[in-house]
């Protein structure tokens, strides 16, 4: 970054360029995942519909699933301190059954609003690599561990699987069931798995 940029934005602040370029990315992807499948969105999409170069939006996001991430950074950060800080059952304080039946349905809620995004984030093998699923593993296995369950490790996992944004779209899209519903068996999959 040349010396007048630090001077005028001072040291780790975006240049104003790029604060307009990461926005015109970030709004131009998201209405593309909420139009096809993320899968089917490519980067040289992301970048025509965002009107900036190929070589802009590589230098701020590696992939497409980077740019779902920071699409949805702001609403996970906000379950996260709920999850950490918040009122029972959600936040601590509550048995771990009713805590992880809470956590199913924040993140039913969060998958009916953004599914099309989590989907953008779990591209393969990088579901399990983003901040967001490590913070939900850690918290379920703390849930498994503060139940005696018998591998905290494995379980964890295990009781993260119907969270899967291809999951929750089939579920909703093709078999036509209600967020409540999955809410409601998930609910049930905590009581036994916590119990």
């Amino acid at each position: 970054m040349p010396t007048e940029d630090l001077l005028a934005n001072g040291p780790g602040r975006e240049r104003s360029d790029a604060a307009r370029n990461r926005a015109k990315i970030l709004k131009a992807a998201e209405e593309l995942f909420a139009a096809r499948p993320a899968a089917d969105v490519t980067m040289e999409d992301i970048a025509k519909a965002a009107g900036v170069g190929r070589a802009t939006l590589y230098r701020r996001y590696p992939d497409r699933s980077a740019i779902a991430v920071a699409l949805l950074d702001e609403h996970e950060r906000e379950l996260q301190e709920r999850l950490l800080t918040g009122p029972p059952p959600l936040g601590p304080g509550a048995p771990p059954a009713e805590r992880l039946a809470a956590f199913y349905t924040a993140m039913i809620g969060l998958l009916a609003r953004h599914a099309h995004l989590v989907l953008g984030t779990e591209v393969g093998h990088s579901r399990f690599t983003t901040g967001p699923y490590r913070l939900w593993r850690t918290h379920v296995r703390h849930l498994a561990e503060q139940a005696n369950a018998k591998d905290p490790d494995a379980l964890a996992d295990i009781l993260l699987a119907p969270l899967a944004a291809e999951v929750f779209l089939h579920q909703t899209g093709e078999l036509g069931l209600s967020a409540e519903q999955i809410i409601d068996t998930l609910t049930e999959l905590a009581r036994r798995a916590l119990a």
